[in-house]
């Protein structure tokens, strides 16, 4: 899950990243408005968190570009501002979720797995695909029934799976959904992590599509 963080409060932005890397999602990281909307509008994510009060562009002008531009990642504002008029006019420009500072760590992630989970068209939190099952509010994995264990690259890539079980997974969005902006990405990486993932889970239930990605199915 590839969030995009938008905060101009330096330290508080480099704690909320840690506990969402530890937490294994990839983060990026924008500090005023205008490099905000730069990213939102040219790079790939799953879901933005955007504080209101920005430098150079206001957080509400940032998500009415996106959206303008059809940019329909979902977006949590990240506020101090509790006001009543500040939420409506955030929904309004298209925000999906609202949480006001102070705040806990635990409660945004919880949020922005569930925004990240009906975004992708899942009604409920289990996701399952043959002996595999995604428990997408915790973010845990089990496989027939036991608890799986992980990397996080490779959570990364078996959750972007799941979550768009059935589907072909482009090789080049995988990429763009593990590995943070300035990665060094090695050209077979995600290959390796692929079999990695195949002889834990099985190597029936991922399939390769020639000159195209992956795709985790049932039905092999």
């Amino acid at each position: 899950m590839r969030v995009l963080l938008v905060e101009d409060d330096t330290d508080l932005s480099k704690r909320i990243a840690a506990s969402l890397r530890a937490e294994s999602f990839v983060v990026d990281i924008a500090h005023n408005g205008e490099d905000a909307e730069h990213a939102g509008l040219t790079e790939l994510y799953d879901v933005a968190v955007i504080d209101l009060g920005l430098p150079k562009i206001d957080g509400v002008s940032v998500l009415k570009s996106w959206r303008a531009a059809e940019r329909t990642f979902p977006v949590l504002i990240l506020t101090a501002r509790d006001g009543w008029p500040d939420k409506v006019e955030s929904f309004k420009a298209g925000a999906d979720d609202f949480l006001t500072k102070p705040f806990k760590v635990e409660e945004l992630v919880l949020r922005l797995r569930a925004l990240v989970r009906r975004a992708t068209g899942h009604a409920t939190s289990k996701i399952t695909c043959g002996p595999l099952a995604f428990d997408a509010q915790l973010g845990t994995f089990e496989h027939d029934g036991l608890p799986l264990k992980l990397t996080a690259l490779e959570w990364r890539v078996l959750s972007c799976l799941i979550l768009r079980k059935e589907i072909v997974v482009d090789r080049r969005e995988l990429i763009e959904r593990v590995y943070e902006g300035d990665a060094e990405v090695d050209s077979n990486s995600i290959e390796v992590i692929v079999g990695r993932l195949r002889r834990k889970i099985g190597p029936e239930l991922i399939q390769t599509v020639r000159g195209r990605g992956y795709m985790l199915t049932a039905a092999a």
